[in-house]
């Protein structure tokens, strides 16, 4: 049975704009993608509210439900400009409309976008507006601005970098040349993005100098023009090489002069040993001391001292190492290249009574797109005409095609099963879900997790450290007489080999790539790597109920009117709850629309989050929500106080309506659990986490039932969106590392407060793929214990790796002291070990929901 927990203290909380109670509710989409980008400052010329009297007439308009952005009809002609400009001092959503309908209304401007949550406006133009007279515009509205230089960032995907290393080498370099303002470079992702004024040609032929290949990214965030990574790419050398080699061991065993093998062994050095020579010069201009520039110090060395055979075996397994790294990591870095490839190019669109093919590029805001059975649909819509079935497990992860009819949103990406459809386009190219999908993928490999940073600093001194030990083993024992040059030259020349901690530095981010991944082609996005191996600690979880553990669709049991008129009950209840956007409200109207209850008119509408819903009906004060709330209000509620707690014993949410003296009546709404619920919380348990704890807003018997159906341990009943923060800092102070499973919006205060927030339904809302540390795309629980497997297991993947690498390094410096040290043992430990270490991390890919 389900422990209950008393109501948390309860505080009040001020957000959203100063002249209205509501929360904002919207969410900003992706950043737009645009020709020209201008970035703008913008702060206000005297400090002002939006209900203030320097914006006499907006007050009204401000403290009114937003309508929809008034855009203009789709222009069949696309725009010949589109700037983003970023916008700052905006302070409340309502400045953000002002500004965005005085833009919008400048002759030429075909569309216009104010984000108050990024601080971004998106104004598309057709070719005969100036960004000056914009930035007219905006100042009459108040504000003073100012337009730098245009922003020149570039993203370019690096081939053939297979390690940290190779990464710093690259940066280091660009970093040096003239006309480079920012650069970084991603191992992991083996992505580069510049902040330049050099031609693309010359940004090629400089990452070409350094041993590596560069292709500019395209719109989808993809090199077009790269062929599929193939294991024989790049290999010709290694091949060459490697017949060199086995010639010169032949000759080797033969009756010829030992000339022949020396010079075939020497031919497999400057042949296989060409391209990292030509990486370790780079890296010693740039600073860099890499793995190229200690291998090709072993190289020369091994033929100094005499050892040829010994030089060339180390060059060719160096070289072979190399090219099988660079197969490995490449898979890897492709984890989320099927997701580019999904959205089909081209779509079909009405052009007057006719269908003609264009690409999605030209392809407008409210034009109607044709769906044909079995095609994928190319952008995000809304169905217009049609039914079919939609398989959408490259964005949920949903095993099951969905039914979908029209009002149905279709995301571009997803297959059409059976029948035709006609989908309104709602989105962008840039813009889709599955855009913001990999967008968000990207960012996230990119990021380092904690593991990572630790071992990159360790990295950061082994490496200078064994290289000086390195140094001094071939220089100090031969100065004091203690053994011949030779003998030492070899030991520090295979100690030189073992400086490069190469499989250590590639140990986590290969594994959190191989995770991010998986976890995105199976609808989970998880937003970075410290949040996946936090993810992989949590011994705790709390749930919100409505939505997360129940259907989210509640429907109405019982309605009572005291007077025994239940239609005009129901007249003032969905009156008054269409001001309202909470799933118990819209059931309300929505049975209000099957009884054929028509609405009364009303003025002064307030809804205070949590708790209910007041206005003026008819001239009479009304107030419909929790009994708590009305009893506040000074309405009697003791005469059913024993019905109400019958009812909700039984698992009902009932909210009463009274007239400001009296109780009219009240209406029972129950929410059905989710199926998948109690199976996810057993395979939870399964998995690891101890506690589980059901937040809601709701009384305690609907708590207990939901709970005890779901067999979760705990729940805390009557909580606020603020209460239910304080109730994770509760389970926090108890020694739990806890996760906050919600649907992102009203349960944001708790999101951010537990140590992961995870946020369901991410396909749905634009909110909840921003607000949580995790977001289940489908809109059930179905992928949750995935997701911590997914994190417990890289987890142990990262560990794994990290402790190879170690020991493996230790063993190859414990051998030298004996003298059992050779040099190609010590490429092996290095290579070998890496190659390895990334044969692990693959791992992650094999792991299903």
């Amino acid at each position: 049975m389900a422990s209950k927990e008393k109501p948390l203290e309860r505080k009040s909380a001020e957000k959203g704009c100063s002249c209205c109670s509501r929360e904002e509710t919207g969410s900003a989409p992706a950043s737009e993608r645009s020709s020209r980008s201008f970035s703008i400052n913008v702060t206000p010329v005297q400090e002002t509210s939006c209900c203030s009297p320097d914006h006499a007439g907006e007050e009204e308009r401000c403290c009114e439900p937003e309508a929809p952005a008034n855009q203009k009809e789709p222009d069949k002609k696309a725009p010949a400009d589109e700037y983003t400009f970023q916008v700052e001092g905006m302070d409340c959503p309502s400045c953000a409309s002002t500004l965005q309908k005085g833009v919008y209304r400048l002759p030429g401007v075909q569309e216009a976008k104010v984000q108050y949550t990024t601080g971004s406006m998106q104004v598309s133009t057709d070719g005969t507006l100036a960004p000056a007279m914009i930035k007219q515009t905006v100042q009459r509205l108040g504000y003073d601005t100012q337009l730098p230089a245009a922003d020149a960032r570039e993203a370019y995907n690096i081939y053939g970098m297979d390690c940290g290393s190779c990464a710093a080498t690259v940066s280091k370099h660009f970093a040096q040349l003239e006309g480079v303002r920012d650069v970084q470079v991603q191992f992991a992702t083996g992505k580069m993005t510049l902040d330049h004024e050099l031609p693309q040609e010359t940004v090629k032929e400089e990452v070409r100098r350094l041993g590596f290949e560069a292709e500019p990214v395209d719109d989808r965030g993809s090199s077009a023009s790269r062929p599929e990574a193939s294991p024989l790419r790049g290999m010709t050398n290694t091949i060459v090489s490697g017949g060199l080699l086995l010639a010169g061991i032949a000759s080797s065993l033969m009756p010829v002069p030992a000339i022949i093998s020396i010079m075939l062994y020497l031919s497999v050095i400057v042949v296989g040993g060409y391209k990292p020579a030509k990486s370790a010069y780079f890296a010693i201009k740039s600073r860099s001391l890499d793995m190229n520039v200690l291998m090709i110090g072993a190289a020369i060395g091994a033929p100094l001292i005499g050892e040829y055979f010994e030089g060339a075996l180390v060059v060719w397994l160096f070289a072979l190492g190399n090219a099988l790294q660079q197969y490995s990591v490449a898979k890897t870095r492709k984890s989320i290249s099927h997701l580019m490839d999904l959205a089909p190019a081209e779509a079909w669109v009405k052009a007057g009574d006719t269908w003609i093919r264009r690409p999605v590029k030209e392809v407008r805001l409210g034009q109607t797109m044709l769906i044909k059975p079995g095609e994928k649909i190319p952008l995000d819509g809304t169905i217009r005409e049609g039914h079919s079935m939609v398989d959408q497990s490259p964005i949920t992860g949903e095993s099951l095609p969905i039914d979908k009819e029209s009002g149905d949103k279709v995301y571009a990406g997803t297959l059409n099963d059976f029948g035709s459809l006609e989908v309104e386009v709602t989105a962008r190219p840039e813009d889709t879900t599955l855009a913001r999908i990999i967008h968000l993928v990207e960012e996230a490999q990119e990021q380092q997790a904690p593991t990572q940073s630790f071992v990159d600093r360790f990295a950061a001194v082994y490496t200078p450290i064994v290289f000086a030990a390195a140094i001094a083993v071939i220089v100090v024992p031969p100065l004091i007489g203690f053994g011949g040059w030779a003998d030492w030259v070899y030991r520090g020349l295979a100690l030189l080999v073992v400086a490069c901690p190469c499989a250590l530095v590639i140990s986590t981010p290969v594994a959190i790539v191989s995770a991010i991944g998986n976890a995105a082609k199976q609808g989970v996005l998880i937003k970075g790597g410290a949040f996946l191996e936090a993810a992989g600690t949590l011994n705790a979880l709390a749930f919100d109920k409505t939505g997360t553990l129940t259907e989210g669709k509640p429907v109405v049991e019982k309605v009572y009117a005291k007077d025994g008129d239940e239609d005009r009950l129901l007249s003032v209840a969905s009156t008054l709850e269409a001001y309202s956007n909470h799933p118990i409200a819209r059931a309300i109207t929505a049975y209000a629309r099957e009884q054929k209850v028509t609405p009364l008119e009303g003025v002064n509408f307030y809804a205070e989050p949590g708790k209910g819903v007041s206005g003026t009906i008819q001239g009479k004060a009304y107030a419909a929500g929790k009994p708590e709330w009305l009893k506040e209000k000074g309405i009697q509620t003791e005469q059913i106080q024993e019905e109400i707690q019958k009812l909700q014993n039984e698992g009902m949410t009932v909210v009463l309506i009274g007239d400001g003296e009296s109780i009219l009546g009240y209406v029972g709404v129950a929410d059905k659990i989710r199926p998948v619920s109690s199976e996810a919380v057993q395979s939870l348990h399964k998995n690891g986490i101890r506690e589980l704890t059901v937040l809601t807003g709701d009384n305690e018997g609907t708590a207990a039932k939901i709970a005890g159906q779901a067999n979760i341990d705990r729940y805390m009943a009557g909580l606020l969106p603020e209460d239910k923060a304080k109730a994770v800092c509760t389970l926090q102070q108890e020694g739990r590392r806890v996760g906050m499973v919600g649907d992102g919006i009203n349960d944001a205060p708790a999101l951010a407060t537990a140590d992961i927030g995870i946020a369901m339904g991410g396909a749905g809302a634009d909110t909840s793929m921003e607000a949580a540390d995790i977001v289940l795309m489908a809109d059930n629980l179905e992928k949750l214990p995935y997701t911590i497997r997914l994190s417990r297991k890289a987890l142990r993947i990262i560990k794994q790796n990290i402790w190879f690498a170690v020991l493996i390094k230790v063993a190859a410096l414990l051998l030298i002291v004996p003298d059992m040290l050779t040099l190609w043992m010590a490429v092996l430990s290095d290579t070998g070990a890496a190659l390895i270490v990334v044969a692990n991390s693959l791992r992650l890919f094999r792991l299903r929901g």
